[in-house]
């Protein structure tokens, strides 16, 4: 399945209005009100303000400032009950706002609250769906609300306020959310620097500390042969590759057949996985996973497998970190799983040193939060500078942004390579902004593309047709990894267009077309999936009736299926 086959070059479109999450200080509403009296003309050769003064970034948010909040600070290790508590005060709730790092996290509260009937709305990048009444919305981070008010409201995974690349987003949420109660989960290590962070924002803080529910063992003997592996087990690796290879050999051993869980799966695949994992009748009963097992995906695992103890992060190979370690071994013996008891080892027992030095110590204290300038900053900063040339106006700012020794200047590396992109085309800076914004994968050839050609439409016309850029009728299921790695880069250019279908929606109307191919591309990869498992045979060497049961049910389905999506390969499996 060539990549030109899916993604066809086309060039058409313009601009159009675009929805954005402006935040306003006191400072800049003042500036946009003189902006019709010449004021920047005044400014230029003035030295009055310094649009790059980052110092107090509390200020942006003068809605939050407007009362004094109680935060409450929700810190423990991995399964020790700190969110449960949390999200019960949100349960209890009037109003409330679910804040978290994944995708499959919002979907999983927005479940949660609707099932305990507390109405509530879920709002992600690529996901809208409205409860009517509802007074509650489950977000990712980026999505938080700063503008309403709300009597609750939940950040979880606190800690990622270190993240390089998307700190400045928990940051934002940390300090911009609007509630009367605040609740905030995380590691411990993030707790001095959370306290420093509110204190000129005069909200009460009370720290509450919570130790793990369930016991962790760190065995003292390495798994060494992977003949030893059993059901329940979760074997960690990273990289994708590495995964199928695990996957492959384990499965040779004709004991087991294994789900797997990695970052590039499409966040519906992973899910997929996780339940056949989960489930008791399903013969999957091994995961083989990178670290995106970390959060976001409930699973009963008896026992954590660390096959490596290095990672390659962008940069280099190096060990895996102290936090890194504990939020994946953490992972194993959940608490009211059927495995009440968690154990993790190392496939060598040269790797045994470090996992054990891990478990039992501390993770480092974080000294510093993200924070990326908003939008309103940025566009003041281009129009002082008579630029719309949005790389070159970010370079600058970043290089003279002023900072209080908190915070760091959050990685805009991806930032730069798209507006290197978009500053070729006839845009305003605000479109740009935007798809700088986008959750593209520059390093994805795929994805790369399918943003140029967005851009470039856009550009052109205003009017961006799935049709003329993705080719129906080519999708199929992968014969080997090259093919899956292809499809997952497909899925990426899908999720991108109905990413920006929400915020543009009049210049990307085919969002529902985008969406059931997203769909499509997910029933794809589970079937390769389900293949590439094969299926366990009983001492007879023939397959079980359960596997065949199960695929002649699939069968069935995936030709009920062509009704609708007549590109599905319905040919013999």
């Amino acid at each position: 399945m060539a990549m030109a086959r899916v993604l066809q070059r086309n060039n058409f479109c313009s601009s159009s209005p675009v929805f954005y999450d402006v935040v306003y200080s006191p400072v800049l509403s003042n500036i946009f009100l003189k902006f019709n009296s010449g004021f920047l003309n005044g400014y230029h050769s003035s030295s009055k303000l310094d649009l790059t003064d980052l110092t107090q970034p509390h200020l942006w948010y003068p809605n939050a400032r407007k009362k004094k909040r109680n935060v409450f600070l929700h810190v423990g290790p991995t399964n020790s009950g700190k969110t449960y508590h949390a999200l019960k005060r949100l349960e209890a709730s009037s109003s409330g706002l679910y804040c978290g790092p994944l995708r499959l996290l919002a979907w999983e509260i927005a479940q949660r609250l609707n099932k305990a009937k507390v109405k509530c709305n879920l709002l992600t990048g690529q996901e809208r769906d409205e409860i009517e009444g509802a007074k509650h919305t489950s977000v990712t981070v980026e999505m938080a609300d700063v503008a309403g008010e709300y009597q609750c409201a939940v950040i979880d995974e606190i800690q990622m306020v270190g993240c390089k690349t998307r700190g400045f987003s928990f940051t934002r949420a940390l300090l911009g959310i609007c509630s009367d109660e605040l609740h905030v989960c995380g590691d411990p290590a993030a707790v001095p620097l959370i306290q420093r962070i509110l204190e000129p924002t005069g909200d009460n803080v009370e720290v509450q500390y919570y130790k793990r529910l369930s016991p962790l063992i760190a065995s003292k003997i390495p798994l060494q042969s992977f003949s030893k592996i059993k059901k329940g087990d979760c074997v960690v690796t990273f990289s994708r590759g590495e995964i199928y290879k695990l996957k492959k050999q384990i499965e040779a051993g004709g004991k087991h057949l294994c789900s797997v869980v990695y970052g590039s799966l499409p966040p519906e695949t992973r899910t997929k996985q996780a339940t056949l994992f989960n489930d008791d009748k399903s013969e999957m009963d091994v995961l083989v996973a990178s670290d995106a097992i970390g959060m976001g995906l409930n699973l009963n695992i008896s026992r954590i497998v660390f096959s490596t103890m290095k990672k390659f992060d962008g940069e280099s190979h190096r060990d895996l970190t102290v936090p890194e370690i504990k939020q994946i071994a953490g992972r194993a013996g959940r608490y009211g799983s059927k495995f009440p008891v968690g154990e993790v080892t190392c496939l060598n027992e040269d790797d045994l040193p470090l996992l054990h030095s891990s478990i039992d110590a501390s993770s480092p204290i974080l000294e510093q939060a993200g924070l990326f300038p908003t939008f309103d900053l940025l566009s003041l900063y281009s129009k002082l500078h008579s630029t719309k040339r949005f790389h070159p106006i970010l370079e600058k700012f970043l290089e003279k942004a002023k900072l209080s020794p908190d915070y760091f200047i959050s990685d805009c590396e991806e930032m730069l390579k798209v507006a290197a992109v978009v500053d070729q085309l006839p845009l305003n800076i605000y479109d740009k902004y935007l798809f700088c914004l986008s959750p593209v994968d520059m390093n994805d050839d795929i994805s790369a593309q399918g943003l140029i050609q967005f851009a470039e439409n856009y550009a052109k016309k205003g009017l961006v047709r799935l049709k003329e850029i993705f080719t129906p009728g080519t999708l199929e299921v992968p014969k080997n990894q090259k093919q899956l790695k292809e499809l997952e880069s497909i899925h990426k250019v899908l999720d991108l267009y109905v990413w920006l279908s929400y915020r543009v929606e009049e210049s990307y109307p085919d969002r529902e077309v985008a969406a059931s191919q997203k769909s499509m591309c997910s029933l794809l990869i589970e079937e390769f999936l389900e293949r590439s498992g094969g299926y366990k045979p009983n001492r007879n060497g023939q397959p079980t009736p359960q596997f065949l049961q199960k695929k002649y049910q699939k069968k069935y389905q995936k030709k009920e299926m062509r009704k609708y999506f007549p590109e599905i390969n319905v040919e013999s499996d």
